[in-house]
């Protein structure tokens, strides 16, 4: 700064060293006036200087303050994702690793997350020697508080009674019962409620015993190729006490397979210009009605995941398929 000044004041003598002589002749008075003014530049031009090095520094210190937070929310969110993926493969391991083989019935499942975690669950589960039990929930909303609430769901469905010197397999529509109870013990905060179908499987005769709790009516894609849905109607889980569930009673043969599935799978393939999402995926069933119950479950991911917006998903989706071979 002081090298500044220097340079100002002796530009200054050097302009009026150097003054022709008609800017000579000038009064004194005058050119003390002027000097008087160009003594002050020096001054000002410093002050000036002064004044954006002070607004520098705040920038500075404003960047370096952005800089921090940054750094801190980088962490934040970094640790969040390492939870949330931790989470996602904990919801995983609580899913069925290997799914129950007794006689004829087979079990294909297709379970798709819109985030990391879901708010559909499903399980499948050898109950004895001929029946084994099948079910799929959808808890309201998406996310974390979905995900917690499956879990509590998982843990509350009783699908069996223990009885001095044996067992009683509880209806489908005593377990839901059982189950709405239990959720509406915890008294939850919020409005957490849940749907739900729950089946059983008697795999001498292949008749299956359903119960719904507001959930999509399952489909039976019959041998021949045609759709029957299953009319398992019910309130919600977890709205209101002592509610009471229906069982609903079906036949199936060779070659026929239940479809069970959440509302996501509606969804995902959107509604067409005359067709409702419903009749939609009707109609995307119907076309796959002569594959396999595996082969069904594998094209119908693979033709999720070529669709548009694939990548983000509008809902969790699952789908249990039912298969008598």
């Amino acid at each position: 700064m002081a090298r500044t000044i220097e340079a100002v004041r002796l530009s200054v003598d050097e302009a009026l060293a150097n003054m022709p002589p008609s800017v000579a002749a000038i009064s004194a008075d005058s050119l003390e006036h002027v000097a008087a003014e160009l003594s002050r530049q020096p001054e000002v031009i410093i002050q000036k200087l002064e004044e954006v090095q002070v607004e520098m520094d705040g920038l500075r210190d404003e960047v370096n303050l952005l800089r921090r937070r940054d750094e801190t929310l980088n962490f934040y969110m970094h640790r969040l994702d390492e939870e949330l993926r931790l989470a996602a493969r904990l919801q995983q391991d609580f899913l069925p690793k290997v799914l129950p083989t007794l006689g004829t019935a087979r079990f294909h499942t297709l379970f798709r997350p819109a985030g990391y975690v879901s708010g559909d669950l499903y399980d499948v589960m050898r109950l004895d020697e001929r029946h084994v039990g099948f079910y799929i929930a959808d808890a309201v909303g998406h996310g974390m508080p979905a995900a917690l609430l499956t879990m509590f769901i998982k843990h509350a469905l009783v699908t069996k009674e223990i009885l001095n010197g044996g067992y009683r397999l509880l209806k489908p529509s005593e377990a839901l019962s059982r189950l709405n109870e239990a959720i509406l013990e915890q008294n939850l905060s919020q409005a957490t409620f849940a749907t739900a179908i729950y089946g059983m499987i008697d795999v001498q005769t292949n008749e299956v015993m359903l119960s719904g709790a507001g959930h999509p009516v399952p489909l039976i894609l019959r041998a021949n190729g045609e759709i029957e849905p299953v009319s398992a109607e019910g309130s919600l889980l977890g709205i209101f006490p002592g509610e009471t569930f229906t069982d609903r009673g079906v036949q199936l043969e060779r070659g026929d397979k239940l479809v069970l599935y959440t509302d996501g799978i509606e969804v995902s393939f959107g509604s067409g210009e005359h067709e409702s999402e419903m009749d939609q995926w009707r109609t995307e069933l119907s076309l796959r009605r002569s594959m396999s119950g595996e082969q069904l479950v594998a094209e119908f991911g693979q033709s999720l995941d070529g669709a548009n917006g694939s990548l983000e998903p509008r809902d969790d989706l699952t789908m249990v398929v039912l298969e008598i071979q």
